[in-house]
C-alpha cells in the first residue's frame, strides 16, 4: 500500500514568463489529501483556483494552457511533470501572473526544490488507474501523432519523436520508472526550428524566449540579414548563416535532449489525468496537443463526464 503525499514545506521560485518576458513568481505548499493539483492566480482578487485536470486545457499552441471561469493559466507542464515525477499527489500552486516562470525550460529546478523542502506522507491510500483489459489508443489524423496506453503493473513510457529535418530525423527516449525522470529527464531543454522562430518574431510571441530556456536548430540555410535578425532576437551572438547546426548557450546535455524533453513534456500533460497510472504509454510524435488529448481520454475511460475541449 502507498499512501498519498504533499510537500513537508513550501518553496518558491521566480523567473520570466515565455510569452510575457515578465517576472514571475510561483509557490508550491502543501495541501490535503485527495485535493489533487491546483493553481492559485493570486494576481487576481479574489485569488481564483484552477483544478489542473485535462478537461480544463484551453490551448495547446507552444505550450500547455489551463482555464477555468474564463480565467487561464500558461507553461504548467514543467512544473507538473516534477510534481508527477516525484509523486507528490497534492499541492496548492500560487502564481501572481498568467503563466509559470520557463526558468532553463526545463523541470530540474522545480525537482531540486522539491527534494530540497522534502515530501510528506498522508493518511490516505493512493488510487492507482489501471486498465488491466483495455488499451486506450488517441490518433490525430493531421499529423499521424499518436499516444497508446497498454495494460502493465507498473508505468514507464517510450516516445518516439521524427522530424524533416537533417539535425533531428528520428531520436527515442525511454522512461521505465518515474524514479529515473530526475538523472535522465528532468533537465533536458526544449528546441525550436529557426522556422518556427521567424514565426514567433512576426508574430511579437514568445517575449521570454532565448537560449538559456530552449535549442534553436538551424537546418535550414538562409539570408545572412534574416539570420542575424532571429539570433539578435534570441539574445545571442550572431553566426555566419552559411554553417548550419544547434544554436545554444550551453552543449546538448544527451545525444537524444529532444527527444527526452518531449517525454517530459508527456509526463507533465499525463499529470492532469489527476491520478497515478499503471500502464505502459508508447508515444509517437507526441506534443502538447495529443498529449492532453490522450489525458482526457484516460479520464473519459475513469468515467469522469467531461464537457471542456481541448483545443489546438
Amino acid at each position: 500500500m502507498i499512501n498519498q503525499r504533499t510537500l513537508k514545506n513550501s518553496f518558491s521560485l521566480e523567473g520570466k514568463g515565455l510569452q510575457s518576458g515578465l517576472n514571475i513568481r510561483i509557490t508550491f505548499n502543501p495541501a490535503p489529501e485527495n485535493y489533487g493539483y491546483k493553481v492559485k492566480r493570486i494576481d487576481i482578487p479574489g485569488h481564483p483556483i484552477i483544478d489542473a485536470l485535462a478537461e480544463n486545457v484551453y490551448g495547446t499552441d507552444c505550450s500547455t494552457i489551463l482555464s477555468m471561469n474564463n480565467i487561464q493559466v500558461s507553461t504548467v507542464e514543467h512544473a507538473l511533470a516534477a510534481l508527477y515525477a516525484c509523486e507528490i499527489d497534492n499541492c496548492l500552486i500560487e502564481v501572481n501572473g498568467s503563466e509559470f516562470p520557463i526558468l532553463d525550460g526545463s523541470s530540474i529546478a522545480f525537482v531540486s526544490k522539491i527534494k530540497e523542502v522534502g515530501i510528506q506522507i498522508q493518511n490516505t491510500e493512493r488510487k492507482y488507474i489501471t486498465f488491466k483489459r483495455k488499451r486506450i489508443k488517441v490518433v490525430d489524423k493531421e499529423t499521424g501523432s499518436s499516444m497508446l496506453l497498454l495494460p502493465d503493473d507498473t508505468f514507464s513510457i517510450q516516445s518516439n519523436i521524427s522530424f524533416n529535418s537533417f539535425f533531428l530525423k528520428k531520436q527515442e527516449a525511454n522512461l521505465n520508472t518515474l524514479s529515473e525522470f530526475t538523472k535522465d529527464i528532468a533537465a533536458a531543454r526544449p528546441f525550436v526550428f529557426v522556422s518556427e522562430i521567424e514565426q514567433l518574431l512576426k508574430n511579437k510571441d514568445s517575449k521570454g524566449g532565448d537560449l538559456n530556456n530552449a535549442i534553436l536548430i538551424y537546418d535550414k540555410l538562409m539570408e545572412q540579414n534574416k539570420l542575424d535578425q532571429l539570433v539578435d532576437f534570441m539574445g545571442v551572438r550572431r553566426k555566419d548563416a552559411n554553417k548550419l547546426g544547434y544554436i545554444m548557450n550551453k552543449p546538448l546535455l544527451y545525444p537524444n535532449e529532444p527527444a527526452r524533453h518531449k517525454l517530459l513534456d508527456i509526463v507533465g500533460d499525463i499529470a492532469l489525468v489527476g491520478h497515478f497510472i499503471k500502464g505502459k504509454i508508447i508515444a509517437n510524435c507526441p506534443g502538447h496537443k495529443i498529449n492532453t488529448l490522450f489525458a482526457r481520454a484516460i479520464r473519459e475511460a475513469m468515467g469522469f463526464d467531461l464537457k471542456a475541449k481541448v483545443s489546438a
